[in-house]
């Protein structure tokens, strides 16, 4: 799993009002923007909840360290979906 692929999701029953995820982003170093994969992920994750039922209700985004050399830098998106009833 490279960080383009990183997800993390709070425990659930399935079952709560509201779901907190965090994506985590690379940062391209050479070029301009981030990578399409991150993108691509993020993406994936906000349809997904929106096919369950979810709305994106809040997101916040934090550096969190860097890949190394040449490798840009670690984004960390966290992401408070609520369930619309």
């Amino acid at each position: 799993m490279g960080f383009d692929d990183g997800k993390n999701v709070a425990r659930s029953d399935g079952n709560e009002k509201y779901v907190v995820i965090q994506v985590v982003l690379t940062e391209k170093f050479i070029g301009t923007g981030s990578g399409v994969k991150s993108l691509t992920n993020l993406q994936k994750t906000i349809n997904e909840q929106a096919a369950k039922g979810y709305r994106l209700h809040t997101i916040t985004t934090s550096a969190s360290g860097s890949k190394g050399f040449l490798g840009g830098d670690k984004i960390q998106a966290t992401m408070i979906f609520e369930r619309l009833d």
